[in-house]
Parts: C-alpha cells; structure tokens; sequence
C-alpha cells in the first residue's frame, strides 16, 4: 500500500448547499452523501471562489484568485501554474473522469489521464471541435446530443429547464461518468503509486433532466419555496441578468422566473433535485468500487461543487450573482484511513461532524497538499485546514470568504456581506445576514450601515492587496522569486523588534492580528 493516501475528489456542477438531507434539508433523497457526511466531516459554511463554472474551478485548482490569474469568466486557465502540478512532482498519479471546464478544453494540465465531458448541451459539433466522450458515446449508439429544444418545444419557457431524460438511463451524461470512473477504477492498477482522481458530475446544472425512477421519488416531496425579493432595490445588474436569460434566442438555457407561478418554481426544483439523486447513486457505485479495490482503505475523499444555483431565488435563474444560493456549496471531508465505519458496512447510528467556520474552495488545494505530506507553494491564496478536521472546536481559519466572478467582488464574514461592483462603485450590495441571511434588504450607502461598509470595504482592499503582492513572482513568471512578504523582516515587519502592540493600536478593526505574518484575512 502506497505511504501517500489516495486521494478521490468528486465535484458536482451547479449544486447548492441546502441539497443533503444528512445536513438537515428534509426535502433530499441523498442516501450516499448521507452516509458520507456521517463518516466524514461536512462544512456547513464553505465558499467558492467564482460565481460561473471556469472562474469557480481555475481559482480552486490554480489556488490562486481571479485577479492574479485574470480568469475572470469564460477564459483559458490550462496553462496557469497549480497545486495538481506539486501532487504529480511529487509521485502522484493523476486522473480527471468528467468535468473539469479546463479550458482549452481537451489540455492535459497535469493530468496523466482524461476523459472530457462537459454541458450536455454545449454544441462541439456546431462549432468545428471533436465532440466530448459522452457526445461519442451517443453517437456510437445512434442518438444525438440534445441541442436547441427552446427552437422546437413552444412550452419551453413555462417548463423551466424541467425535463426529464429521455434516453435509456446509461445514456444519461451524469450515469455516463460515473459509469466510466467506475469502469476506470476496475482496471487501474497502483503499482504501489498513489492516486488522485478527479470524478466531475455534469449535474444538476440545467437542464434538470433527471431519470424518470428518480423523479418519481419526489412526487410528494414538499420543496422549500423561493425567496422572494423586489430586485429593484438591488444594482441594475440582477433585472439585467433576467432579462437576458429569459430573452436569449442562442441557447436552450433561455429561462424566465420572474413570473412563474409557484407551482412551476416547485416542479423545476423537483427535476433539479432529482438529478441530484441520480448523482448520489453513482456516488454511492464509485465508492463501493473503491472498497472493492482495496483502494479505499487508504483514501481521502473530498466532496464539493463548483458553485450552486439560485433556482428562483428573488424571480433569478442560475448563477453569476453573488447571493449564497450561488457562492456557498457543500463540502465534505471523509479520511477512509480513519473510518468509524466502512462504506458498505451498515451502521445507522453514525452522527454527522459539522464544522461551521468559513472555509473557501481557495482552502483545499492547501489541503490536499497537506494531505499528500507535500510542501506547499508560497503562491497558494488559501489555507490549509487539514490539521482541524478532528478538533472539537477548530480554531477559525480566516476571517472572510471571497468570491470574484466578471466586475463583482464579494467579501463575507459570518455576519455581512458586501458585493463591489467594478466601474459601477457607486452601487452595490451589504446585507446583515443575522437579521436577513436570505439577502433581500440591501443596505449599500443606507446611512445606519455605512460603518459596517467602510470596514468589509478595507478588509476587502487589504485582502486584494495583500494577494496581489504575494503573486507578484507569477505575474512575472518566476515563482521563486524572492519577495519580502511573507519573510519575518524588521524592515518589512516591526513585530520582529517588539512593537505588534503598537501596530494593533493603530490597526482599525477588523485588522487587528495577533502576529501581521498571519495573512489570515
């Protein structure tokens, strides 16, 4: 058995926090990722990085934020440097089966091993490149990729993505990958190497096409009502972000929640929960296909997603905001070399461990690397949060989470938010999310909360700064190269000569640090 743990990494896309029933959300059917939170550790507030799939994932994998990567959006991240390239330097071997969103997307990074699939309804054909390997799956087997039904289908907008899969099961793109790193795991042999492997889900992101034995599992299945909000108290962005997608004639995406009725919102969060379902029995395959192997008794799992989905939260569709039912996802943490139980061994009494500090997507790349008793870059924005995974009561990691997708910033403590429009300064988004954590009362510039907005607006800049600086070396494309921060300086740092006290009296909350080397911002 290798001395490395495995590690297994399985992503979903587009999935929400509230979507485990072990974590407290009745309205789930989620049997394995039950069984997985009560072995593992779930974090009940961890963030992603990136509101949109490819700003979510190049930030989780390079570790490093949009503003020193420049990937902001729909934009190229294969050549950026990544925690991936440590892991395989240092004897790992490395496999993605599913979504990664590498872009260009058929770029090897530093997997020894991929098999690509993306959007089911990304049109690779129609823009002259080879297809996807679900795309030739279909084709081999005499079906077509489902594309441009908002063309075809005049009840397309009232259905709201809500479609079910039409196929035999097998040929569903999610029961695909998991399928295939089923089939994959079959025959790898480790040859004492150790293993990361990176399962990408397609789902739920829409269409909400789930199998139809699944969708009949939530017939009576009561789903949580959308919030509702009067967007016009909010930047001209969130109606603009309506309009388009309700309007848009290029895409099957096309969606307008603004005016449907409850029975319709309801009835589309049936099909997207009940794609959930199917994922979690893939899950449930792929685990048991680890213990088959003999894999994973020496495996840490992790379990997270890219970024969830407003699912007609305050009349919106899909992401890109900056609402928690987009930024915040779930996460959870199984060491198998720890268990307190096995995959398959039933045992009903185990409790779920929930840990509620903030923790962001930019945190796993760290951990993963502590995982696998590997050195860590200098470059990496995050922080490892291997060593509290078995605390009672962890200390807190940092003291905000960050989101950067397009011209918005978001920086979130446990108790506010504030969103920074780029070019658009004079408008915003703050909300006190102890009296409003479903965010519909903004408070940017209100007078009684402009003290809580000049304080997250320094954090905000501080952070900002304070990672520029640190990536300076990347931007110049010499990572070692020496800067003076984080080095213990009494140039740099007068707390080398006895003077942190009066550098925290002069500090404005939330500033004040026990030690300025802890960039725990």
């Amino acid at each position: 058995m290798s001395k490395q743990p495995n590690i297994l990494m399985i992503m979903t896309d587009q999935q929400r926090y509230d979507t485990i029933a072990a974590l407290g959300h009745d309205h789930m059917i989620t049997p394995n990722l039950d069984r997985l939170a009560g072995l593992g550790t779930s974090f009940s507030r961890c963030f992603t990085a990136g509101a949109t799939c490819i700003s979510a994932r190049a930030a989780l994998f390079t570790g490093q934020y949009a503003h020193n990567t420049g990937v902001y959006s729909f934009s190229d991240w294969a050549h950026q440097p990544s925690w991936l390239q440590s892991l395989r330097d240092n004897g790992y071997y490395l496999a993605n089966i599913g979504k990664m969103h590498l872009e260009p997307r058929d770029a090897g990074q530093a997997f020894h091993h991929r098999l690509v699939v993306e959007n089911p309804t990304t049109d690779f054909l129609g823009h002259n490149q080879p297809d996807d390997a679900w795309g030739r799956f279909l084709t081999d087997h005499g079906y077509e990729r489902p594309l441009d039904r908002h063309l075809e289908d005049e009840q397309w907008q009232q259905r709201c993505q809500a479609v079910p899969w039409h196929l035999p099961e097998a040929f569903h793109s999610d029961v695909f990958i998991g399928d295939q790193a089923c089939a994959w795991l079959e025959n790898w042999e480790a040859n004492n190497q150790p293993l990361f492997l990176q399962v990408g889900f397609v789902g739920p992101h829409e269409p909400y096409d789930p199998i139809e034995r699944h969708l009949s599992l939530y017939d009576q299945q009561q789903m949580p009502s959308a919030t509702k909000a009067a967007i016009q108290n909010k930047p001209v962005q969130h109606q603009a972000h309506q309009y388009f997608n309700a309007i848009r004639p290029d895409h099957e995406s096309q969606i307008d929640l603004s005016q449907q009725p409850e029975s319709a919102i309801a009835e589309m969060r049936r099909h997207y929960c009940a794609k959930l379902t199917t994922i979690d029995e893939k899950i449930g395959q792929l685990l048991e296909t680890m213990e088959a192997k003999n894999l994973l008794e020496n495996t840490v799992v992790i379990f997270t997603s890219d970024h969830g989905d407003m699912l007609g939260d305050q009349g919106l569709p899909y992401k890109w905001l900056m609402y928690d039912a987009v930024t915040r996802v779930p996460l959870i943490v199984w060491d198998a070399r720890q268990s307190r139980g096995s995959w398959t061994q039933e045992n009903k009494s185990i409790s779920v461990t929930a840990q509620s500090n903030l923790v962001s997507h930019m945190d796993i790349g760290p951990t993963i690397l502590d995982i696998a008793n590997i050195e860590k870059p200098n470059w990496l924005d995050g922080f490892s949060f291997w060593n509290q995974l078995n605390q009672d009561q962890p200390a807190e990691l940092r003291q905000a989470v960050y989101c950067q997708d397009n011209y918005l910033t978001m920086v979130r403590t446990k108790t506010h938010k504030l969103v920074w429009y780029s070019f658009a300064e004079y408008a915003g988004e703050l909300y006190d999310l102890t009296q409003d954590p479903n965010e519909t009362n903004n408070l940017f510039n209100a007078p009684e909360s402009l003290a809580v907005q000049h304080s997250l607006t320094v954090l905000l800049w501080t952070w900002l700064s304070r990672s520029n600086y640190r990536n300076a070396g990347l931007k110049t494309r010499n990572i070692q190269e020496p800067v003076l921060w984080p080095q213990d300086s009494p140039y740099l740092h007068p707390s080398a000569l006895g003077m942190l006290d009066l550098l925290n009296e002069q500090a404005p909350e939330p500033l004040k640090q026990s030690t300025p080397l802890e960039d725990n911002l």
